[in-house]
């Protein structure tokens, strides 16, 4: 008889996993492949370079198994990793976009508009795009809580475990991110 992996808990899989058990880093993809391209996505906005870092999460999570503590959930470590690699792929954009800007002003004609066309603005999922806008222009502190709790639905206490930080830090940009965001939104209507 073998042992059924969606019984286990993160800490058994972890266990397996390290002890080479192929089928437990699959398992903790199923669990959690989902949510972490969430919150990348939501994170960082393009869906594209969302499944890249959502592959480089669990590369990197995978390889560093060993540092797991299998006490708390693997989601929240998993997450924190996440948040890590879309920090790293926007300072890698902001150092991109200045040499874009950078470049000799003979060749401003090759550098393409970064404002979107009224074409992609229209469509069924135009209020979307629009708080989605929104969210991308709230700082990234604020946008990671932002996500964590609202569109990830995570606890206060897990949001602070993933970002590191504590529950009052969370709350208080949790307020924040929303009163800006509002602010956001009414002043674009």
């Amino acid at each position: 008889m073998s042992l059924d992996l969606t019984l286990c808990s993160d800490g058994e899989l972890a266990a397996l996993a390290l002890g080479g058990r192929q089928a437990a880093f699959r398992e903790f993809l199923r669990r959690y492949k989902e949510p972490v391209y969430r919150l990348i996505r939501s994170s960082i906005g393009e869906a594209d370079e969302a499944l890249d870092l959502t592959q480089e999460t669990f590369v990197s999570a995978f390889a560093a198994l060993k540092r797991y503590d299998p006490e708390r959930p693997f989601r929240l470590w998993v997450s924190r990793i996440a948040l890590n690699k879309c920090r790293d792929w926007a300072r890698r954009q902001a150092v991109r976009a200045f040499f874009r800007k950078a470049r000799p002003i003979e060749d401003a004609f090759d550098v393409a508009s970064e404002t979107p066309t009224p074409e992609a603005e229209a469509g069924d999922r135009e209020e979307l795009a629009r708080v989605a806008k929104a969210m991308s222009s709230l700082p990234q502190n604020l946008r990671q809580v932002l996500v964590l709790r609202a569109v990830e639905g995570l606890s206060q206490t897990e949001a602070a475990d993933a970002l590191g930080v504590t529950e009052k830090t969370v709350e208080t940009r949790l307020y924040r991110a929303r009163k800006q965001l509002a602010e956001r939104l009414d002043a674009k209507v």
